[in-house]
């Protein structure tokens, strides 16, 4: 356990020279609290990109370091870990921390040194590629191990952070996590702290998905160099990308364009970036290097080529290297001209479309983890239990067990609530053709359970689709319905003829004493039959039988009423 903090630490977030946001504030505390006590830390800080997950992560390294930890802060590029280094060395600049940095743009010399000062325990901080879970590489007094960009490493790279992690806190940042890690986060496993409010003056992104087109390329690089900004153009095959730059000097013949790839040499690589970042290169071709957190303000416009092959959080994350001053940003993603684009690429771009508003990498891991699954939760395929039971049951599963490893109490109160009305209640093939879609669609209405989720509903398939013909309209109602029958502790409501019968969970906490009362109100066209399973009986008239769905809502609202505080 740490101890708590001094007055350097004090004194060192005092001199951050912006305003914290109230989420960075809350995220910083937790991460303190976490690594005063006395368990292993293992956090997600899960921030939107240029959010200030980095200073969180400073502000943790720097408290390690006042302790006389070491910190690993592990990057997926060397470019950001170049980065990095330039951040965390200006920040602490006025203290005595040792800081290096273990990457290809070090020399084979500097290297050696430093894996040999680490032992000794002279170096503080080491931020570094993978190359830092080299076998050679030992530390004296690893504390604190940061990880950014989690969804960057692959699963031997993981395995070997798992042996630094045995008994070092862990802090990681990723504006979209993998779907596995927020599921993780979600069911309890990991804490979670999330960063949802934007820097001051930040806007949205200006977010554009469309076919490849020369003349739209050529006038978005002319409007930023035209209003002193840089340009990203993302190409990402090494093979192709002379030729492409070729083609976007052609274009723009007074831009200064240059291109950078992984397989350059480091010096190579290190030159055009430096160049870039100094503002003598006007447009940057270059592959999803650029992905991780780089940080250059100038650059507010970015064109993606054939985005319909990048992953989601990919795209989410190239788009977040664009918009990080106060003015306004542009990103165009685009696809070859007469493509019919994949199911999944479609609804991948819909989603990067969709959720251009701040705060939306979470919600960007949210909709991936719909697209994809959770991925492999446990061991190397998902076998044995996890595939016969299916992976909501899963899930519900592992929360209890979670939960009662808490010491916490599981309500045993789950039961299904059917509904069995004789009304017509599907999607016509008219209105929704496209039968993947559609099926996504019926499984989201099946989701529904209060007003608010009903009417996002009919807004998005309005917007979507047109209007809604009457057998979708009831199926609908039939959802909220449903969920408002589950409330009500109904586990079956079914009509026949003129009669609608409502049976009730047997463990439900009816107070009934409240049953003569309502019977009477409804005229003693209400019946109620006791035993295991009891139900209620109504007899409805002319007019409640043409407008059923209003009836049955009536019913459930009263019988809601008989049930004592819900627990």
């Amino acid at each position: 356990a740490y101890g708590p903090d001094t007055i350097w630490q004090r004194e060192f977030e005092e001199a951050f020279p912006y305003e914290e946001t109230d989420d960075q504030l809350s995220a910083i505390e937790a991460t303190k609290k976490d690594m005063e006590s006395k368990r292993i830390m293992d956090r997600l800080i899960c921030g939107d990109v240029g959010y200030g997950k980095t200073e969180v992560a400073i502000r943790a390294a720097f408290k390690a370091v006042q302790d006389g930890k070491q910190v690993a802060l592990l990057v997926p590029t060397t470019i950001l870990a170049q980065q990095h280094y330039n951040t965390f060395v200006q920040r602490m600049k006025d203290y005595p921390v040792v800081i290096r940095t273990m990457s290809r743009f070090r020399t084979k010399t500097e290297q050696a040194e430093t894996v040999k000062e680490l032992k000794k325990g002279m170096v503080d901080i080491l931020i570094g590629t993978h190359r830092i879970l080299s076998k050679d590489i030992e530390f004296k007094n690893l504390g604190l191990l940061i990880v950014d960009e989690e969804q960057r490493f692959g699963v031997a790279h993981k395995e070997k952070i798992k042996k630094l992690r045995e008994n070092v806190d862990v802090l990681t940042l990723s504006a979209t996590p993998i779907p596995r890690t927020l599921h993780m986060s979600l069911i309890g496993i990991r804490d979670m702290s999330t960063l949802s409010e934007p820097p001051m003056d930040r806007m949205p992104v200006q977010t554009y998905v469309m076919e490849y087109n020369e003349e739209m390329v050529r006038e978005a690089i002319a409007r930023e160099i035209g209003r002193g900004g840089q340009v990203y153009y993302v190409f990402n095959r090494v093979n192709g990308i002379v030729e492409m730059t070729a083609a976007i000097q052609k274009l723009a013949p007074d831009a200064e364009v240059a291109f950078a790839h992984g397989q350059m040499s480091e010096r190579e690589l290190e030159k055009v970036m430096y160049r870039f970042i100094n503002g003598e290169i006007d447009v940057l071709v270059s592959t999803t290097i650029i992905e991780t957190g780089l940080d250059i303000s100038n650059v507010n416009t970015m064109i993606i080529h054939d985005a319909d092959r990048l992953g989601l959080s990919q795209l989410y994350q190239l788009r977040g290297r664009v918009g990080r001053s106060n003015r306004t940003a542009y990103a165009f993603l685009l696809y070859r001209r007469n493509t019919v684009l994949r199911e999944v690429a479609e609804k991948r771009l819909a989603a990067i479309r969709e959720f251009t508003e701040f705060g939306s990498g979470f919600k960007i891991a949210m909709r991936d983890l719909e697209i994809r699954g959770a991925g492999n939760l446990l061991g190397q395929q998902q076998s044995g239990h996890m595939e016969s039971v299916g992976y909501d049951l899963y899930c519900k599963m592992l929360n209890e067990a979670v939960l009662k490893l808490k010491g916490e109490t599981v309500t045993e109160d789950d039961f299904e609530t059917v509904m069995d009305l004789n009304l017509d209640a599907y999607i016509p093939a008219s209105y929704i053709k496209n039968e993947i879609q559609k099926l996504e669609i019926y499984k989201r209405i099946a989701g529904i359970s209060n007003e608010e989720e009903y009417d996002e509903m009919v807004d998005e398939l309005s917007d979507r689709f047109g209007d809604l013909p009457k057998s979708a309209q009831n199926l609908l109602d039939i959802a909220l319905l449903k969920a408002q029958a589950h409330e009500a502790c109904i586990t079956q409501l079914s009509c026949r003829g003129d009669e609608t019968k409502i049976f009730m969970y047997n463990q439900a906490a009816v107070c009934v004493e409240r049953i003569p009362a309502l019977i009477e109100r409804y005229g003693r066209r209400l019946r109620f039959k006791p035993g295991e399973t009891p139900y209620f009986v109504l007899k409805m008239r002319k007019e409640e039988q043409q407008d059923l769905l209003k009836c049955e809502k009536n019913v459930i609202k009263d019988v809601k009423g008989l049930l004592e505080k819900m627990k």
